[in-house]
């Protein structure tokens, strides 16, 4: 009897640990390990994105294509959730702050202010058309919203920023990216294709490129054709964008309270403190490193290939909380609002470049 009891009382207990979710913490090796998974299946996805094929879609995407195959076929690895997890929020952010040197503010300022009230614009009709469309489509809104925004200003990079202030599942973060690095691809394939057929000058078709594909890769992929000049503008414009994720990301904090105050116990809006860092690495970039500080081009190419790895990192902790079953369901909706979205952006920036 004596047993009996002492084996209740150990699932009593069980039990209120599971309610209170006061589950023993991992130990730190299944948690490093956690972390060493994520960072063997991004290497997995560099070796992907070397693959003719996949060579034009990029390390994150192919990342998070084998992170969510390998959740079908063997299940999430529940023993390394701490370290999974960690990567997929920690890793994100400390890449969204290197990805700052990325932004050279000067060059922006002193050279950009046309472009960058021409990029207001662009980011303002992505958003509104996207989550207009996806209302429209009865999409799922969340992931609409991540879409336009990706599609708006920097891909990648502007959805892993945004989502944890409009608090998105790292399901709809996964996809978003997976859809988005998509897209992107393929839209810059095709104006390479376009390029000398278009009866645009080297200069037009680097600021159509910048204001109007979704990566700074695929503006790099798409703008190249057109010589220096022409990848010069297109990167310039492209840059005007990711400064303006910054303003951007505050508007969206502010819209995400105002929307809450009908849910008093749902207004605490987290702050990104991740984005203060991406302001300071640019800053740092472009005012000191290579200025003040002499920084070789070797390191600056060092540490960008260590930014996307990083990132690269964190989606496949996102990719593992992905469903086929529920990918089916949820991203086409908002999949064909974003390529609606895409196709007007790409017409209507064609007529003004």
């Amino acid at each position: 009897m004596g047993n009996l009891n002492a084996k209740a009382l150990s699932v009593t207990e069980q039990a209120d640990l599971q309610q209170k979710n006061l589950e023993p913490k991992p130990s730190g090796g299944l948690w490093l390990g956690g972390i060493a998974f994520t960072i063997v299946v991004a290497e997995l996805g560099y070796a992907l994105s070397k693959v003719p094929g996949f060579d034009h879609v990029g390390p994150l995407a192919c990342a998070i294509v084998i992170a969510v195959f390998y959740r079908q076929f063997f299940g999430y690895p529940e023993k390394l959730r701490a370290g999974i997890q960690f990567s997929a929020k920690r890793f994100l952010r400390f890449a969204i702050i290197l990805y700052g040197l990325k932004l050279n503010i000067d060059i922006v300022l002193h050279q950009g202010l046309g472009l960058l009230a021409r990029d207001v614009g662009v980011i303002a009709f992505a958003i509104v058309l996207t989550v207009w469309l996806g209302k429209l489509l009865k999409a799922e809104s969340t992931l609409s919203l991540l879409l336009g925004v990706g599609t708006g200003v920097c891909g990648a990079a502007a959805i892993a920023a945004v989502s944890p202030i409009i608090k998105a599942k790292d399901e709809d973060t996964a996809i978003g990216v997976g859809i988005i690095a998509l897209v992107g691809t393929i839209f810059s394939i095709v104006y390479t294709i376009l390029r000398p057929f278009l009866p645009l000058s080297a200069i037009e078709y680097g600021i159509w490129s910048g204001t109007s594909l979704h990566e700074i890769a695929h503006v790099a992929l798409a703008g190249a054709p057109a010589g220096p000049d022409g990848l010069a503008i297109a990167l310039l414009a492209k840059l005007g964008r990711v400064l303006l994720l910054v303003p951007l990301s505050f508007i969206l904090m502010y819209w995400m309270k105002r929307k809450n105050t009908s849910n008093p116990g749902d207004t605490k809006i987290e702050f990104p403190w991740f984005l203060i860092g991406f302001i300071l690495m640019s800053l740092l970039g472009s005012y000191v490193f290579g200025k003040s500080i002499p920084v070789s081009k070797t390191a600056l190419d060092g540490v960008a290939t260590a930014t996307t790895f990083i990132l690269t990192s964190a989606m496949v902790g996102l990719g593992l909380n992905v469903s086929l079953r529920d990918l089916r369901t949820k991203a086409a909706r908002p999949l064909i609002a974003m390529l609606i979205t895409s196709v007007v952006l790409s017409i209507v920036t064609f007529f003004i470049s």
